[in-house]
This record gives C-alpha cells, sequence and structure tokens, in this order.
C-alpha cells in the first residue's frame, strides 16, 4: 500500500482547505436559516368587535359588506367559529394565553387577576421563532398578561411595516368602529339602512327603537368592511400579500340585547374568514370560495397560528391547531364560560356541536335580562324592557326578563334564535345527556376555577395565582362540579349532601351547598340555625349569602349587620357583592340599606378603583332609580 507523504508545506494547504471549507458551511447555514425564516408565512389578523355573522357572505340580506364578501370568495369561510364566552375581555383573556378564562380564573369582566409567568402569550412563542409581532392596538386581556412586554409594537401606530427585512410577521389590527357604543348615542336622521327593512329576531318586539339600533348597526358594519377593505389595500401595497395568510374574525357576538354577554348563538358564533395566498395554499383546508364546517373556538386560535409558524402547543393550552403543521383531529363540541357582565354576578356554562346548543343555569332564580348599565345605554335595551313591563311581549319575547330554567337545551339547524327550550323532553334525552356530559368533562378536566366566588378569587390572587390554586389539590374540582350542579336543580333529595357540605374546609364547595340549601329548605328551623353559623364564615360571598338568605325570611336584624360590615370593606369587588345581595333581595332591601349605599356612592366617587369603582356607581344609581329616588336632586 503506498502511504501518502506528508510534509509541514502539504499540511499547510490541508488546513487552510479545512478553514475555506468550514467557512463556506457557515455562510450556507446562515444562508439556509435566512432563507427558512422568510419561508414562513407572515400572518395577518382583522379583528372586528362585537360581530355575528351579519355579513353577505354568511347570506345576511341586510348586510353590505363588500370587501369581506369578496375575501370570503379568496379564501375559506369557517360555519362554526366561536368565541368561548360572549364578551370582550375574558374572550380576548382565551384568545392570547389559549386558554380558557375560566382555567386562568380571569372568567370575571374586567377582574385582571394574576396568572403564572410561565404561561406565556401565542406572540411570544412567535417572537421567539423570529416574527416581527404587532397589536394596533386593543390588549383587553383581563390579566396580568396586561403589564407584559408581549409584542414588538403594541399601540395605535403599531404596524408590520417596520419588521426587518426579511422577517416575518405576526399582525393584528382591531376595527372598533361596529363595537356596542355606536348604538348608544346616533342621530335616526343619518341612518343609511332602512329601519322598516330590518329583519327582527322574534325575541325582540316590534319597536321603532329595536328597529333602528338594528339599522345602526348594519350601518357600521358597512363602515367596518370599509375599514377592512383599507387594510387589505395597504397589505397589497406593501408587497406582502403573496406571502401573507388571512384571518378576519368578530370578538364575539353583536350589539343588540341578547347577543353580546349571553351564552346563545348570537353571543358566542362569530365569523371566520381565512385567506392563503398561493404560495400557501397547501396549508388551506378549502379551495378559494369554500366553506369549511369544523368546530373552532378562540382557545384554537393561538395554537393554531403558532402551528403555521411550525411552533408545537405548549401542553397549558387548551386549545388544538386546526390548521398548520400540528393539525389536529377535528373536535366534536365546543365549550362555553360566563362568569359576571360589569356589575350583575351571573354564572352559566355551555356546550354546544354542530346541531344542538346546552346552556347551563347556576342561578336560575336571576333573569337573563338583569339590569347592566352599560347595556342599558342602548334605546333598543329600555324598549324592551319597558314593552315587556307594559305586558305587550309574547311569551319568547318575554324569556329574557323572567327567572331561567336550569338547563336550557336549542336545536340550532330548525330554531336558529334558540327560543324553544327543548330540555327534559323525553325525545331530546340523549342529546341533552350527551351534551351534558361533554360539559362536565370539560369543568373537570380543565379544573375550571370559574366556580370559585369571587371573594374568594380575591384571596387567592393576594399571594399567589389562580390557575395554581385551581390546579393543586387545594381544590377539589369533582365535588365542586357535583355539588354547584345540583344546587341549581332545586332537588330535596340532596339535602344532606348540602347540610353536609357548608361545613366543608373548602369555601367554594361551602358555597355551592349553601346556595343549594337554601333554595330547598330555607324555612326550616335547623337549617335557618345552620345558616347563622355561616354569618361568620371567612370567605365573604359565604357570608353574604347565608345574610341574603335570612333577611328573606324575616331576620332582618342579623343579617343586615353582616351586610353592612361588607358594604364597609375595603376592597371594592366584595363591596359589589354585598350591593348585588341587596338588590336580589328587592327594593325594600335597597330602600333600607338607602343611607349607607349613599355612603358608599360617596366615598366611592372618591377612589380611583378602576372598573369597581363605575360598576359600583351604576349598581347604585340604578337601584335609587327603581325605588323612585333621584341622586341629583
Amino acid at each position: 500500500m503506498i502511504q501518502p507523504i506528508i510534509n509541514e508545506k502539504s499540511l499547510k494547504m490541508y488546513s487552510k482547505l479545512i478553514l475555506y471549507i468550514s467557512v463556506l458551511g457557515l455562510l450556507s447555514a446562515n444562508f439556509s436559516f435566512s432563507q427558512s425564516k422568510t419561508e414562513l408565512p407572515n400572518i395577518l389578523w382583522i379583528v372586528a368587535e362585537d360581530l355575528s355573522p351579519y355579513l353577505g357572505c354568511y347570506g345576511d340580506a341586510n348586510a353590505i359588506t363588500p370587501n369581506l364578501d369578496k375575501l370570503a370568495t379568496e379564501g375559506t369561510r369557517y360555519l362554526n367559529a366561536f368565541a368561548n364566552t360572549a364578551v370582550c375581555a375574558p374572550a380576548r383573556s382565551t384568545l392570547i394565553t389559549g386558554m380558557y378564562a375560566s382555567t386562568t380564573g380571569t372568567h370575571n369582566m374586567r377582574s385582571t387577576y394574576n396568572i403564572p409567568s410561565y404561561i406565556k402569550s401565542y406572540s411570544q412563542y412567535l417572537i421567539d421563532k423570529g416574527y416581527y409581532c404587532t397589536n394596533n392596538a386593543k390588549e383587553d386581556y383581563n390579566s396580568s398578561m396586561l403589564k407584559r412586554n408581549i409584542w414588538d409594537e403594541s399601540s395605535d401606530k403599531a404596524h408590520y411595516k417596520n419588521k426587518k427585512k426579511g422577517q416575518p410577521f405576526f399582525a393584528i389590527f382591531n376595527v372598533g368602529i361596529s363595537h356596542e357604543h355606536v348604538i348608544h348615542n346616533y342621530d335616526p336622521k343619518d341612518l343609511v339602512h332602512d329601519p322598516s327593512k330590518m329583519n327582527l329576531p322574534p325575541y325582540h318586539p316590534d319597536s321603532p327603537d329595536i328597529r333602528k339600533d338594528w339599522a345602526k348597526s348594519y350601518d357600521n358594519i358597512t363602515l367596518m368592511d370599509k375599514q377592512v377593505g383599507e387594510i387589505l389595500k395597504d397589505l397589497k401595497k406593501s408587497g406582502q400579500e403573496d406571502n401573507t395568510i388571512v384571518f378576519f374574525y368578530g370578538d364575539h357576538g353583536g350589539i343588540l340585547p341578547r347577543s353580546k354577554r349571553f351564552l346563545y348563538d348570537t353571543g358566542t358564533r362569530v365569523p371566520l374568514l381565512i385567506k392563503f395566498p398561493p404560495k400557501y395554499m397547501k396549508l388551506a383546508p378549502t379551495k378559494p370560495n369554500g366553506t369549511d364546517d369544523r368546530l373552532v373556538s378562540f382557545i384554537d386560535f393561538g395554537p393554531t397560528v403558532m402551528s403555521l409558524a411550525g411552533i408545537p402547543t405548549p401542553e397549558h393550552m387548551d386549545g388544538k391547531p386546526f390548521l398548520g403543521k400540528y393539525n389536529s383531529e377535528a373536535p366534536d363540541h365546543v365549550n362555553f364560560f360566563r362568569g359576571r357582565m360589569d356589575e350583575r354576578i351571573d354564572y352559566m356554562l355551555g356546550v354546544c356541536d354542530k346541531g344542538y346548543r346546552l346552556i347551563y343555569n347556576f342561578y336560575p332564580d336571576r333573569p337573563t335580562g338583569q339590569h347592566i348599565s352599560y347595556l342599558w345605554r342602548a334605546a333598543s335595551a329600555r324598549a324592551w324592557e319597558q314593552a315587556y313591563r307594559n305586558g305587550q311581549c309574547s311569551e319568547a319575547q318575554s324569556y329574557f326578563w323572567e327567572k331561567k330554567p336550569t338547563v336550557e337545551l336549542y336545536d340550532m339547524k330548525n330554531d336558529p334564535w334558540e327560543i324553544n327550550n327543548l330540555a327534559d323532553k323525553p325525545e331530546y334525552k340523549i342529546v341533552q345527556e350527551k351534551l351534558f356530559g361533554k360539559l362536565i368533562d370539560n369543568a373537570i378536566n380543565t379544573k375550571n376555577a370559574s366556580f370559585i366566588p369571587e371573594s374568594e378569587l380575591i384571596e387567592i390572587n393576594r399571594t399567589g395565582t389562580i390557575y395554581e390554586y385551581a390546579q393543586s389539590e387545594n381544590y377539589p374540582i369533582e365535588q365542586i362540579v357535583d355539588v354547584a350542579i345540583k344546587s341549581a336543580t332545586g332537588d330535596e333529595d340532596n339535602y344532606a349532601l348540602f347540610q353536609k357540605g357548608i361545613t366543608h374546609k373548602n369555601a367554594t364547595v361551602r358555597y355551592w351547598s349553601l346556595i343549594g340549601l337554601t333554595r330547598i329548605a330555607a324555612q326550616e328551623w335547623d337549617t335557618q340555625q345552620a345558616i347563622k353559623e355561616l354569618l361568620n364564615d371567612d370567605c365573604p360571598d359565604v357570608a353574604i349569602l347565608a345574610a341574603k338568605t335570612l333577611y328573606q325570611i324575616g331576620q332582618t336584624g342579623i343579617a343586615s349587620e353582616t351586610i353592612s360590615k361588607y358594604l364597609n370593606e375595603e376592597h371594592l369587588g366584595i363591596k359589589l357583592i354585598a350591593i348585588n345581595a341587596i338588590q336580589q333581595i328587592g327594593d325594600g332591601a335597597f330602600a333600607h340599606f338607602k343611607s349607607q349605599l349613599d355612603n358608599v356612592y360617596k366615598l366611592n366617587s372618591l377612589k380611583d378603583g378602576g372598573s369597581n369603582t363605575i360598576y359600583i356607581k351604576d349598581i347604585i344609581s340604578e337601584g335609587e332609580k327603581r325605588i323612585g329616588t333621584n341622586k341629583n336632586q
């Protein structure tokens, strides 16, 4: 065998060759890395506020939406897209985390509780991947996420044009002109849509004010469509259209009463259009101008954009991608939740498949249409309430103002306005049981924190996070779900369960046990003695509920002491719970506490307590109107 001749000169030449090859390798690697970044799709989200699928492309005859109709012909129109709740802040909390706000404990409107630092926004994962991420401009994440730096830009000036050359972008443009406030104050003479031609849902009485508000909402949908058109024109002018996947959707349902804030189809179903440029058409679920009936909801949106960028879904996220590299199996249902809305306390869970919707009401003693001051700024809300009080409403139109059934079940295909409750009808027993099972499973599997009464949420948030508490052994979720579900039924067979539950070490178990007990046995002497013991419970919600119950059965003295105590509570959120209890008792109780409530109003006016300051003013003002007084006199 011939051995190679190795000398000093050949060694030097060999070393230079190796160095040259190494440098070429590094350059090639850098070039490939740069190239792979540019091959990532840009993603543009256009988000319209307060919008049901009232668009021409969804078959709405009242809608004038040429830009969105064109977008639909160029992309995929989703037929079953949903917000998991029906109001902005909890819905946006769900979007930004890929988790139900009921999982993170951020389900109550404008509560802004802490979430763990390891729960990151989808935008942070995109930034780590190399994306330039912008938000223009609404955040409203209802949590400590608001304090974090999760965007490259977030303002009304934020724009993808500020990205580096070759850098992929993710950009949000929020369009606010369709928001609820537009029907609060306008000149009817300026209406473009003809109120007389509006197709009213059967739950709305035929009133001039209601017709005008519907017309105004469609006028602003037209203006929203024009703004969307401008955003799409800018994208084309930027030269990025061929590299950009475009999403358009609404942040929850529409603005007329019984839509936004409520778990009906009108509050949760949203339009969703997605356009894929030819370059990324292989990622599209349909050809252009196609439809997809897959069930998708807000928990899935964050994981989906991450999947389109090649990022796997973190285990803590509740959602699953419906597009991209990690596209998942289509779900057979969507879950919903609803907590406190502004100043009014109510609690519901919901679930739907492609055909039916089930809603479980945990406070059936309270009407669906509790007075919410912001909602009542609309003439349509006031007109509807007045028509009901005047006896001018049909059964379907009166339903909103009366005590709720515990269970609501609707056939969404044959009853799209959801006015015929099918719950407990024998022929729908299998459907009801199936959906109810999905609702229970979701509550247990996610360790749903929305069962926790708000005063307890406030206390947990002082030293930790609600999410971590609810995921711990300190939160007996299966027992809580069981007692909360049974508390709403009024079934006397649960008496022993509730009696035992009011002494449980967990405040949430005590709270729902007391709810159940007061519904079936408040007049019983033994029950009254047990309730009196709870006046000193360390959970304010339990103590206030005990006091409310005793007040309602005539024991006003000891009950008033406890309620007064919590009206003097420093935390405005706990004051709000006490004021709600007073209004639930009735106008007589409001008159009884009037001097103290006046004092709360005056002291509250001096504080900058954020949303709770507004809510307390609103609920006291409304109560005083009801008992015939005027704060401005």
